[in-house]
């Protein structure tokens, strides 16, 4: 699938207000790219992995993302099929990490994150210090904005790649989280220390937006952190 010229013009934008002298922007990740194992498995040239903290956000698992799918993680029948995102919430702080990749990887970036809304903020240190250049952070969206302004090739187009799943929707309020994923973004975020490791207990919400993933894993038991990422997701999916 091709990159849209709206999807050109926002990467033009982010690069235009966001990028530092030496031409590099940074990206905030909450989930996936709490690792940094897995950042560089996507970013193998980025700079500057770090740890920071977001005021007035807080993540949910309300995205159904289609490399579930490809890769065969989704289970249709439980509805584990959610990624994670995030979404303004006064009064909710979460730990994310921080890095640099150069101006040039921004149409790829975008193209991989093109479902979600891109905002750029400004991170502070886990010392309370703001950061001097603002992050690119990849937000909630809706289905209605996204097949507006990003998707040239229509929802049509769109759904083939989650094949024969009859999913019609890409951002839901009644699913549960990609079971390996999961596993995944709490492995990571407690590799980056405690507090990094409750915050994202606390502060990860289901998408019914009430249950934080403390409650879910406390109700699920050991099954979830005992499943193993398949052999092609090792070093992605690995924690």
């Amino acid at each position: 699938m091709g990159v849209s010229p709206d999807i050109l013009e926002e990467a033009l934008a982010l690069a235009s207000l966001s990028t530092n002298v030496d031409g590099y922007i940074s990206i905030c990740g909450y989930g996936s790219l709490l690792s940094e194992k897995s950042a560089r498995s996507t970013f193998p040239q980025l700079t500057n992995f770090r740890t920071a903290r977001l005021t007035g956000f807080r993540r949910l698992f309300s995205i159904v993302g289609s490399f579930f799918f490809t890769h065969q993680i989704a289970n249709l029948e439980t509805q584990e099929i959610a990624g994670l995102s995030v979404e303004p919430c006064q009064g909710e702080t979460i730990i994310v990490t921080v890095f640099d990749i150069h101006k040039t990887q921004i149409p790829a970036f975008i193209q991989r994150e093109r479902e979600y809304r891109f905002l750029a903020v400004v991170p502070e240190t886990l010392d309370g210090k703001p950061f001097t250049n603002p992050a690119v952070l990849c937000a909630s969206y809706t289905d209605e904005e996204f097949f507006k302004f990003k998707c040239s090739e229509g929802r049509e187009i769109y759904f083939q790649q989650y094949g024969e799943c009859n999913i019609h929707k890409i951002w839901r309020d009644d699913v549960l989280p990609c079971r390996v994923y999961l596993r995944h973004c709490v492995l990571a975020a407690k590799s980056l220390g405690d507090e990094a490791y409750s915050n994202f207990l606390d502060h990860t919400f289901l998408a019914d937006r009430k249950t934080t993933i403390q409650q879910y894993l406390e109700k699920m038991g050991t099954s979830i952190m005992e499943e193993e990422p398949p052999e092609s997701l090792k070093t992605r999916y690995g924690g």
